[in-house]
């Protein structure tokens, strides 16, 4: 028979884990959001928040801090507590941020922990319908003709809508237009549906309600392939950009240091649903892909990002102040 005092380290170790703690979360949870609602980070992770409450029978709320091209959000949530209580949704911007700005009170790769990417999503290039182009080729015939005159949106400086313009213009040799950033995908669209601007490259859960409605015209898709949502609109490969590919994606993290136990669960949960039947379904119809990785690939995927744009900003000279 086992003495008591030789249970006692055991115990101790038992009472410490969180498996003995009160279940996680002990509070409502915050998924801030650095977007204003309506883009397609903000329809992310509105599309994750059911499957979490269910989950964790606990309130998940969706907190936007539009601002900074994502990173006040950023900031926020970096210095937050490393409890599990706040989580970061992001989008490719993420990635961008730490090579366009040269003073930030975060670092993507240090100050985070990868829970999992949700999807990858189609970048499009969108023009108000009251433009004379019909395809990608016509519109560069334009711009050229038009220097200075159109306006070019974007989801913010530095985003990948805008970085997407930019490696378009690269590969042209350059093009004189006007680029007006917004504080999110969902504003930058309501001023070219309005006809403010002329042309925006946006991702497609944002864009193509308004693409099927006809209060937009989509152009070209930055993808290997066509989107499936989209299925007549040809790639910037098929319109004479060979090689050209700019994805966007949207993922989820809390700050360093949450325990390892509480990522793993959140991971869980998302992944579960994100490849759920439903869900898949609905990403499908946006034109994104599900990809619900491990916080592992994640982690690697996410490195490989902030490389990839670094020389993308350098080459572009998009660096911001």
């Amino acid at each position: 028979m086992l003495r008591l005092a030789s249970l006692a380290p055991v115990l101790g170790v038992l009472l410490a884990s969180p498996l003995f703690a009160q279940t996680y979360p002990t509070k409502p949870v915050r998924m801030v959001v650095g977007f204003p609602p309506g883009g397609s980070t903000d329809i992310m992770a509105r599309l994750i928040q059911p499957g979490l409450i269910e989950a964790f029978k606990q309130q998940f709320v969706i907190d936007n801090r539009p601002g900074a091209n994502s990173n006040i959000a950023a900031e926020l949530v970096a210095r937050a507590p490393a409890d599990g209580h706040t989580l970061l949704v992001v989008s490719a911007s993420f990635s961008t941020n730490v090579s366009l700005y040269p003073k930030m009170g975060y670092h993507p790769l240090r100050d985070f922990a990868p829970i999992t990417r949700i999807a990858s999503v189609h970048n499009v290039l969108v023009v108000h319908p009251s433009l004379p182009v019909n395809n990608l080729k016509s519109f560069v015939a334009l711009a050229k003709a038009r220097p200075g005159q159109l306006v070019f949106a974007s989801s913010g400086s530095g985003s990948t809508s805008h970085l997407s313009a930019e490696l378009l213009k690269m590969a042209v040799g350059g093009l004189d237009t006007v680029h007006v950033p917004y504080k999110g995908g969902a504003p930058a669209l309501a001023d070219l549906i309005s006809g403010q601007t002329q042309a925006l490259v946006s991702n497609l859960p944002s864009a193509t309600p308004h693409i099927r409605s006809g209060r937009m015209r989509a152009l070209a898709v930055a993808s290997a392939a066509r989107a499936r949502s989209l299925p007549d609109v040809p790639t910037f490969q098929e319109s004479g950009f060979p090689g050209f590919e700019a994805y966007a994606w949207n993922a989820v993290l809390a700050p360093v240091g949450t325990p390892e136990e509480i990522i793993r669960s959140l991971n869980a949960v998302i992944v579960k649903q994100v490849r759920s039947a439903d869900i898949s379904e609905k990403l499908a119809a946006q034109g994104a892909e599900p990809v619900a990785d491990s916080p592992a690939a994640f982690t690697k995927y996410l490195q490989a990002e902030v490389e990839k744009w670094a020389k993308v900003v350098q080459v572009s000279g998009a660096k911001l102040e």
